[in-house]
């Protein structure tokens, strides 16, 4: 596949994960709260399905790896919403399966080579453990969102989601640099000032 249709396919993931974001940050400004909406979740699924294909596609196991923690978190959510079952049934087993069959027919294609993730040349073993670190502490935001929720019965964004989120952030931000990758530049550049909002948001709400 040529190098800029991979681009499109990550820029058009971190669009929607942007926009995701202007939503929540409009419609909490809008309300004086944070408030996460139903299309918050939905875009959230979209973006994780797309940046997914857009880190096999680079030979890029952090990018994967965030996308793989993160997506059933968002399909929980939706359930969580009471959307989830709104969904075509055969899109639901779809975007349940979509991870394992991607793995499934890349290694029995012999087209993914756990080589080209783990020496990949143009991504040192000191620079992909940033890279898993970081997704890993920007994932864990919403693991923690996700406990939190459980707890309440209800999908809400704490304030350690937002912390966390703003630290995840600042990694991946110092990855994509050292990477070289616009995608993830640029997606997570617009990120640290919505973060940085939604903690002020909640200390005034708190």
């Amino acid at each position: 596949m040529s190098a800029w249709l991979i681009y499109v396919i990550g820029f058009t993931a971190q669009l929607l994960f942007s926009g995701r974001s202007i939503l929540q940050w409009i419609i909490s400004e809008k309300n004086k709260r944070v408030l996460t909406p139903v299309l918050f979740w939905q875009m959230s699924l979209v973006a994780s399905f797309l940046l997914f294909v857009y880190g096999y596609l680079r030979n890029d196991f952090a990018i994967m790896l965030g996308q793989i923690l993160t997506y059933f978190i968002y399909i929980r959510n939706m359930h969580l919403q009471n959307q989830w079952l709104r969904f075509p049934i055969l899109l639901r087993w779809f975007l349940y399966l979509f991870p394992f069959i991607i793995l499934f027919i890349g290694y029995n294609n012999q087209v993914y080579d756990r080589a080209l993730l783990f020496q990949n040349n143009d991504i040192p073993v000191w620079l992909l453990m940033l890279g898993i670190i970081a997704q890993v502490v920007f994932t864990l935001r919403f693991v923690y969102q996700w406990f939190y929720s459980e707890k309440r019965k209800e999908s809400s964004l704490p304030m350690g989601f937002w912390v966390l989120s703003l630290l995840g952030s600042m990694l991946i931000l110092s990855y994509a640099i050292m990477r070289r990758d616009p995608v993830l530049l640029v997606g997570h550049l617009l990120g640290l000032f919505l973060y940085i909002r939604n903690i002020f948001i909640l200390e005034k709400q708190l």
